[in-house]
């Protein structure tokens, strides 16, 4: 059974609204228990969330008690660490920046002509605004600090930044503000805390993380269903999700990421929330951090004698990384940004000028850049490995005419032909490299791309959220991949109720 909770300082708070039987005080919330058996959500409405206050306490308390709050402790220490939410909001939407300057004026009374001021304030209300333009940065600011009401401050310097936050009570709101956080709420919650469904047949809920726009996804529309079969014989209610159902994550008992990973994005933040609800996560977010950036992924298996290409690790301020590419790892070379995914952000250099022009690019990237010693070869081995053991393996031929296996257009992207194969044909080389690499990452679910010339096999890289379509790397196991994958996920959220 699931509950919604909305707790107040005070019953003349909620006097504005509807009476509601789920709306309690502070003191009443105090006293109330609930079956260990029952799902009990909690939007924390107290006026004053400094720490030791009402509004931290009754976080603190919902918390203690497995109840899924809003916002929860670690949303209200992070709104008091300004270092957090310093965003610059040229970033996010035109709109939002061009309604700032228009509200950040007035009129002088003495002249009639506008002036800039520097400071504008607004309220959000579970990831809305009142006006149109600012919903961008309302969804952006309610996905990283979920809060009911957030008090904004922008500030004029060099561009419009994000001064201070601060969570605000139904108690703060003039009548105005109360209709659209009225309507707010209602939306927040029919979409987020509805009743329980008939699909509790099922043992446990999985969700997969999607991104229905993303051009090139982990996995297309069709292993996404296969994906769900596989859940459902095994007694897993599999839905897919999207970055618009954050708050929705404790519903489920799991999290399948197949949406492109980056750190500084929702998808990071998907893992960190569904890891910190003691959901069984894939990517969880230690092997999202360690994947993503090639920086740190050459240094670890470097350091872990790993065999991998000769690797530099060059920094933008270096004047004589020209020089030390040629000196130690002539021409051909590839120059690579840490964060690229898809063959995206790497260049083949032939000569001294495309190298000095391909590092001149990349560095407005990033202020490090990789640069790797050249392997040819006519593909590159994919061993796909699972809580420390490899589930499939295909090899991915080069894009023809080209040196990667995926080669974008202005307008398209193709890649090149695959042949899929049993791990038990695989060199034996090659696979120890795969488990010997995600060793040193975490017991996910990843793609290690290899490159075998001769005797000597180098490890590319570790995907962390690795191809898995229908039709290819399924090609050998069909149905059992899916499967295989599924049963990871009962076993160890088996393993969760157990404990």
């Amino acid at each position: 059974m699931s509950r919604l909770l909305i707790v107040v300082d005070r019953a003349k708070d909620w006097s504005p609204y509807y009476p509601s039987e789920d709306v309690l005080t502070f003191d009443e919330y105090l006293q109330f228990s609930a079956p260990a058996s029952s799902r009990v959500r909690v939007i924390n409405l107290c006026q004053s969330a400094r720490y030791l206050s009402r509004g931290y306490y009754c976080s603190l308390l919902a918390e203690a008690r497995g109840h899924h709050v809003v916002p929860s402790v670690m949303t209200l220490n992070d709104l008091s660490r300004k270092g957090l939410f310093s965003l610059q909001l040229e970033e996010l939407d035109d709109s939002v920046v061009n309604w700032l300057e228009a509200s950040g004026a007035e009129i002088d009374p003495a002249t009639d002509a506008r002036e800039a001021t520097h400071e504008v304030r607004i309220r959000t209300y579970f990831g809305q605004a009142a006006h149109a333009e600012l919903k961008p940065v309302a969804r952006a600011l309610f996905d990283r600090f979920p809060c009911p009401i957030l008090e904004v401050v922008f500030k004029r310097r060099k561009g419009w930044q994000i001064e201070s936050m601060k969570p605000a009570a139904p108690a703060d709101l003039d009548e105005q503000e109360q209709d659209v956080f009225a309507e707010a709420l209602d939306r927040f919650s029919s979409m987020v805390w509805r009743k329980p469904r008939t699909r509790r047949r099922y043992r446990y809920d999985l969700a997969i993380l999607v991104n229905p726009e993303e051009e090139m996804p982990p996995s297309d529309k069709l292993a996404l269903k296969r994906f769900e079969k596989a859940g459902r014989k095994l007694g897993i209610n599999v839905e897919q999700i999207t970055r618009r159902d954050y708050m929705r994550l404790p519903e489920y008992d799991g999290l399948f990421i197949r949406e492109t990973t980056a750190i500084d994005h929702h998808t990071y933040r998907f893992a960190r929330k569904a890891e910190a609800e003691g959901m069984v996560v894939i990517d969880d977010p230690v092997s999202i951090l360690k994947c993503t950036n090639k920086v740190f992924l050459a240094d670890l298996l470097k350091n872990n004698k790993v065999p991998t290409p000769k690797t530099l690790i060059l920094s933008r301020d270096h004047k004589q990384s020209v020089e030390q590419i040629i000196s130690e790892l002539g021409f051909p070379v590839v120059i690579k940004i840490p964060d690229g995914a898809f063959s995206r952000g790497v260049t083949k250099a032939e000569d001294e000028v495309s190298l000095r022009a391909g590092l001149k690019t990349l560095f407005k990237q990033s202020a490090l850049v990789l640069a790797q010693e050249y392997l040819y070869t006519d593909y590159d081995w994919r061993i796909g490995v699972l809580g420390g053991r490899a589930i499939y393996a295909c090899k991915y031929m080069m894009v023809k005419g080209h040196w990667q296996i995926y080669q974008h257009g202005e307008s398209s992207s193709e890649s090149g032909d695959f042949e899929t194969m049993p791990t038990y044909e695989v060199p034996r080389n090659v696979i120890q490299a795969a488990l010997n690499a995600t060793r040193l990452i975490g017991n996910g679910l990843y793609g290690v791309d290899i490159k075998q010339s001769g005797n000597r096999v180098a490890v590319i890289e570790v995907n962390d959220n690795p191809s898995i379509d229908a039709g290819v790397e399924d090609r050998f196991l069909g149905g059992e991949l899916y499967t295989l994958i599924m049963q990871e996920f009962l076993s160890r959220m088996e393993d969760n109720r157990r404990r």
